[in-house]
């Protein structure tokens, strides 16, 4: 399959335009039986030529570079050739007795002389005027594609200075979510427990998770819905009192599709501080799911342990800036404390 680059595409465009416009000129003066005469065309090429130069050297060189005084010179250059070569050369318009004209400018010559006079430097002064239409027109078409390009390239940058923000900050999820995780591990094979060999099981599935699937923009809601419940049974098996750790996932779950890894921070956060001086955990999480809507509901008893300066908060605020990033514009997040409790409540259109 050949690829057609931007450049070649504005080449045929344009060259399609002049093309038609020369059909166009043809076809009309045949259907009305005027005389079809060379020097018509000669005239085209003129223009073709002003368009250009003014196009491809003037606009970029001069008027693009704010060198706007140069440019105006450069343009009145153009006019005083235009008028040289229609009057000297192609000389369009023979002011002479055998000059053939419409029957309303006969009739307006015979009126006065003064006014004939007035009409032939009108008629001699039409060259520089279409020259001044094609510069103009010449000038826009520039301007605009200058300003599309300079537009699109500004997306182009915004576009990616989006996705390295989005990927540092994915990138600061997983060594989040493994350090968590092996604390987790850590807490069972310290308490020598028999849960420590399936809990390593479960990290290595919640790993294959995040390295295989979240590569890409969007996963399934069930898998993500599935890595939230594994993640949750870890937690579990390294929890004491756990009959408080409760996950409730309503709605019908279908082909939805969302960004991978949005909630995991605001649960390990009610983990790491959901537990309180008796070593109780309560983590209560509501996931509902109405069509192409979700409600994520976490709420955590704010125990007793004493926040890391340094690292504390990391992951919530990673999670703010992939909302933005992500969401703009099509999530609601409110983060508050109430009664003891930590709460976090975050609506999502899916669509």
């Amino acid at each position: 399959m050949i690829m057609v680059n931007n450049n070649t595409k504005r080449v045929l465009m344009h060259l399609l335009i002049w093309i038609a416009l020369i059909i166009f000129v043809t076809v009309q003066l045949f259907m009305d039986n005027k005389e079809i005469r060379i020097d018509l065309y000669y005239r085209l090429v003129l223009h073709f030529f002003f368009f250009y130069v003014n196009y491809i050297v003037l606009v970029p060189v001069f008027l693009l570079k704010k060198r706007k005084v140069l440019y105006f010179i450069s343009v009145l250059g153009l006019l005083c050739i235009s008028y040289f070569v229609y009057t000297s050369i192609l000389s369009p318009f023979d002011i002479n007795p055998d000059f053939k004209l419409s029957q309303e400018l006969r009739e307006l010559r015979g009126r006065t002389g003064n006014r004939r006079i007035w009409l032939f430097r009108g008629v001699r002064s039409m060259p520089i005027v279409f020259t001044l239409m094609t510069i103009i027109v010449s000038t826009a078409i520039r301007m605009y594609e200058e300003w599309n390009n300079n537009d699109r390239k500004k997306k182009e940058i915004e576009a990616q200075k989006y996705l390295s923000n989005l990927e540092a900050l994915k990138n600061q999820v997983n060594p989040h979510f493994l350090f968590n995780s092996l604390n987790s591990i850590y807490s069972l094979t310290a308490k020598k427990s028999n849960d420590a060999p399936e809990a390593v099981i479960m990290l290595s599935e919640l790993l294959r998770y995040m390295l295989y699937q979240t590569n890409d923009e969007y996963v399934l809601l069930k898998l993500e819905m599935a890595y939230i419940e594994n993640y949750i049974k870890l937690q579990r098996l390294r929890i004491a009192k756990n009959e408080n750790v409760k996950i409730n996932i309503t709605g019908k779950i279908s082909t939805q599709k969302i960004r991978p890894l949005l909630f995991i921070s605001f649960i390990e956060n009610a983990f790491k501080y959901g537990t309180d001086f008796k070593g109780s955990t309560e983590v209560k999480i509501d996931i509902c799911i109405m069509d192409d809507e979700l409600q994520f509901n976490c709420v955590n008893l704010i125990g007793h342990r004493t926040k890391d300066e340094k690292s504390s908060g990391i992951g919530m605020q990673n999670t703010r800036e992939r909302l933005e990033l992500l969401y703009p514009e099509k999530h609601w997040l409110s983060i508050k404390e109430e009664d003891n409790r930590f709460v976090v409540d975050l609506k999502l259109n899916l669509n």
